[in-house]
């Protein structure tokens, strides 16, 4: 049987982020996709120009669906708007009792454009944050959830990581993308160890659904059964190989998205 991951996020009119670079990832990967949608967005390369929250009880009702038919292995968790929607998706894990998720906190869009109310914060910190085996915060994402200055180096990258995995998580994931240098590094953290996870850093303005795009992944990885070190290096491998391609696209006339099938065509 082909291993089942679902996304529940937020829709990205344009492709390149959101449900629709998460749905790319798992086919790539050899993982049935399903969905969620918990918000719609109209957008595309250049920008977000609206958000249409989806009503929580119609959120409700499509994780009542797809969980209830669906032998579903691991869930991705990404853009969820309002307070109402994360607790309502918090309620939907514990009702089917899901153990493999991965939740990427998206807060912001790559073009810069906030995607999350600043009232929901609190409400993604202390419901949904604990119910995770992985959070995936990006630099500005962490120093959101910990009201803190965004981490300069890796010593406070390794710090805020561990502020964060107190939070409840089982393990954080903090990306270095934001930071500078010649190297991409994450910090994989865990109770007990801490992973240090390096890649060359393309010079490319396409990088629209590089976050979706990582915590799909490694959803897809966990789907397949690899333990959590080994789903998050295959899905930096993955990621690294999909920024390095997006120059072939040419898709858009702003941050276009990464190459996700650049391993077929």
């Amino acid at each position: 049987m082909i291993p089942i991951a679902v996304t529940i996020a937020g829709s990205d009119s344009g492709g390149g982020a959101g449900i629709q670079a998460d749905l790319k990832t798992f086919s790539a990967l050899g993982v049935y996709g399903a969905s969620v949608i918990a918000a719609l967005t109209a957008q595309n390369t250049k920008g977000v120009t609206g958000i249409h929250d989806v009503p929580a009880d119609f959120v409700t009702a499509q994780i009542d669906a797809v969980f209830s038919d669906l032998d579903v292995q691991a869930v991705k968790i990404g853009m969820l708007s309002n307070p109402d929607v994360i607790r309502a998706v918090a309620d939907g894990l514990d009702r089917f009792a899901q153990a493999r998720v991965v939740l990427d906190p998206v807060m912001i869009a790559a073009s810069g454009d906030r995607l999350l109310a600043a009232e929901a914060i609190d409400v993604l910190r202390t419901v949904l944050i604990p119910k995770a085996m992985l959070i995936t915060p990006n630099l500005p994402e962490a120093a959101a959830l910990l009201e803190a200055p965004m981490a300069e180096n890796e010593y406070d990258m390794r710090a805020q990581g561990e502020k964060l995995l107190a939070l409840g998580a089982q393990a954080v994931l903090m990306k270095g993308g934001h930071a500078s240098g010649p190297e991409s590094v994450d910090l994989l953290i865990e109770p007990t160890a801490v992973a240090r996870l390096t890649a060359a850093r393309f010079d490319t303005a396409n990088t629209h659904g590089t976050g979706c795009t990582l915590s799909s992944a490694i959803t897809a990885g966990l789907a397949k059964g690899l333990p959590m070190a080994d789903a998050v290096r295959e899905a930096k491998t993955y990621i690294t190989a999909a920024i390095k391609a997006s120059d072939q696209l040419g898709i858009g006339h702003g941050h276009g998205p990464v190459h996700h099938f650049h391993t077929w065509w």
